[in-house]
């Protein structure tokens, strides 16, 4: 059997040069998986090649960010083993409650957006809107990132984990249905990770490839499971459940299971609590649970050496 194979995709705004960012996730995913499952840890880690970064940001702004600006922040949360009363007060205090229910309002009735949105989800609108209108092939091109390690990991018979942070679900989601309905698809994702996603907001389903569909044309025909997490307090993910939206995947027996579940993120940048980050999302101990699992279902060897 190949060895398992981890791709991750990430949101929107500009990332770290490729090396020092995947560098980074790893280093939080490892942290993680470290506290929880150290032979998966140990065995991830001596596996080239088994975590792929899908690098697309620089394409789509053109511009890298400073991984010196996020350096200290990614060591404290990787020091830090989980969220403390102080974290978790901020992350669930009643004005982010109250404005993740003006969020959602706004989902619900869109001609409300421009009288509630903040100056950060003016930009993240702008850059979805970009997205969306595929300006200068550049949709194309970021989904065509995705599906070459993802073609390639079906040839060479990979059991594939595809994590999907962000708007980088939605980029993986629309990758996959894409695939799926392609002459010849290959590609099968065992297991599709999502964090932090706005595949639940009305104003996405309206707009992700299927959505004018009906029946198994509506929704991808290659991911075998689906796990979705979303942080307490997470303003991107306003609509945390996935399976009252996508849960006729199931009933159409295009998906075998999918699952929701919250956890508490702790990433802090120069002080302020970052409940959307995806360092802290990949260093949870819920998502090192999952990776482990996983990862252990698809490493016979790895299994009889604990189970003895």
């Amino acid at each position: 059997m190949a060895h398992p194979l981890i791709i991750y995709v990430p949101g929107l705004l500009p990332k770290p040069e490729p090396e020092e960012h995947r560098a980074a996730l790893f280093r939080c995913l490892i942290a993680g998986l470290r506290r929880t499952d150290r032979p998966v840890a140990d065995a991830i880690e001596a596996t080239a090649g088994g975590f792929d970064l899908v690098s697309w940001t620089y394409d789509f702004y053109k511009t890298h960010r400073d991984f010196e600006l996020d350096r200290a922040a990614v060591e404290a949360v990787i020091e830090q083993p989980e969220a403390n009363a102080e974290d978790i007060a901020e992350a669930s205090a009643w004005s982010r409650r109250l404005t993740r229910w003006i969020y959602r309002l706004g989902d619900m009735m869109p001609f409300l957006i421009p009288h509630l949105a903040s100056e950060q989800m003016e930009v993240h609108l702008r850059d979805l809107r970009r997205y969306q209108k595929n300006e200068n092939g550049i949709t194309d091109h970021v989904r065509r990132m995705l599906k070459l390690p993802l073609l390639a990991a079906a040839g060479g018979e990979h059991p594939v984990l595809l994590i999907g942070h962000s708007m980088g679900s939605v980029i993986a989601y629309e990758s996959l249905w894409e695939l799926s309905h392609s002459h010849g698809n290959p590609v099968n994702v065992d297991l599709f990770l999502t964090m932090g996603s706005p595949l639940g907001q009305r104003y996405m389903q309206k707009r992700i490839h299927g959505h004018d569909m009906f029946g198994p044309e509506r929704y991808p025909g290659n991911i075998r499971r689906w796990k979705n997490l979303t942080a307490v307090g997470d303003l991107t993910a306003i609509d945390p459940v996935m399976a009252n939206n996508f849960g006729e995947m199931i009933d159409l027996d295009l998906l075998q299971a999918i699952e929701d579940d919250e956890l508490l993120n702790n990433y802090r940048l120069n002080g302020v609590l970052n409940v959307h980050s995806e360092y802290g999302y990949l260093v949870n101990e819920k998502t090192a649970l999952t990776v482990a699992e996983w990862w252990r279902g698809h490493s016979p060897g790895l299994a009889a050496v604990v189970d003895t």
